[in-house]
């Protein structure tokens, strides 16, 4: 039991490795002359033969087709605010500072779940988890400092702009996730309906996402030219990275300790390592400096935050397969 539950810590980590590829890639695209907008629609039209070709390893289509005909609505609808909502805002912000800047800020993610709890659901999951949002206190105050720190105690208009971006991209990916998940309970109690896994969710969800992004796909083309062959590789790099090598192992990694307080408390607490991650990546690799002052106890505080916030949800969904649904629903794709 001992080594099931290491083996899933083990791949939580890699797996936020891999997550944190996201800031490091889309961050070399725009310092390197690319624009952030091809970064992010090259992103999502690459996920999905990416996902095509994981979904027959995780147990095929099953009921998806069938379910994306009968509930064709709420899927676009909750898809272009999971993941078009939130690409857009968090790729344009890669403008803003270096890796762990964005890193950071997006930890505030971990705070949208218990506070959008009271708006989405109507039963017992609707109260608000105040011991989980005094641990958001400690991020937002990590992330603020983070922020003032670069921005050496001097937070402009363009700043502001770059916050509110991030923050409004770590708001909308699980409100969408988390309002399709909801969807899918309902739906899935009707006579007939079948059960979607989490690959098949991702798939579904990246697949109704696909109008917004030849949309803007052919805006993109017509306004500021076609992407550069570094574009594309960057934004594959992305789609390859998160949006399926990471998601898998998430997934799996949950998977193996599901019943585990403590392992699963671990698990979750892993993601507190992409902001190590992405530090060090962009330093080694993008000639980006080092968090100091304000800025390193910022990081510091959102690690040491994100690890509490991790220990205390994991624990409270070991054993409940709606709780951990909802976890890996926050990390995905």
């Amino acid at each position: 039991m001992r080594s099931n539950a290491l083996a899933a810590v083990g791949l939580a980590l890699c797996s936020a490795l891999f997550f944190t590829l996201t800031y490091v890639l889309n961050r070399s695209l725009v310092a390197g002359g690319g624009h952030w907008a091809w970064a992010v629609i090259l992103r999502y039209l690459f996920t999905l033969p990416l996902l095509a070709a994981v979904v027959p390893m995780q147990g095929g289509l099953g009921d998806l087709p069938r379910e994306l005909r009968r509930h064709a609505r709420p899927w676009l609808l909750w898809s272009s605010v999971g993941f078009v909502l939130f690409g857009v805002p968090l790729t344009w912000a890669a403008n803003s500072g270096p890796s762990w800047l964005i890193a950071g800020s997006f930890q505030t993610t971990v705070l949208a779940g218990p506070l959008l709890a009271p708006l989405i659901y109507r039963d017992e999951r609707r109260r608000l988890a105040w011991r989980t949002l005094a641990i958001g206190a400690l991020i937002v105050a990590g992330v603020f400092a983070l922020q003032w720190g670069h921005a050496q105690g001097r937070l402009h208009a363009g700043d502001w702009l770059a916050i509110g971006a991030v923050v409004l991209s770590a708001f909308a990916y699980p409100l969408g996730n988390r309002k399709l998940l909801l969807h899918l309970e309902h739906a899935q109690m009707e006579p007939g309906e079948g059960r979607i896994t989490a690959v098949q969710r991702v798939f579904g969800m990246t697949l109704c996402s696909w109008p917004l992004w030849l949309l803007f796909a052919v805006i993109a083309w017509r306004t500021i030219g076609p992407p550069s062959l570094r574009e594309a590789l960057l934004a594959g790099g992305v789609a390859l990275s998160s949006g399926t090598i990471a998601t898998v192992m998430f997934f799996r990694a949950t998977d193996m300790v599901r019943r585990e307080p403590t392992a699963l408390a671990a698990v979750e607490a892993m993601q507190a390592a992409e902001l190590l991650f992405a530090t060090l990546l962009g330093v080694l690799f993008l000639g980006e400096a080092w968090p100091r002052g304000y800025a390193l106890f910022g990081a510091l505080a959102i690690i040491a935050g994100i690890a509490l916030f991790g220990w205390v949800s994991g624990r409270g969904a070991a054993g409940d397969d709606e709780a951990v649904r909802a976890l890996r629903s926050d990390r995905s794709a």
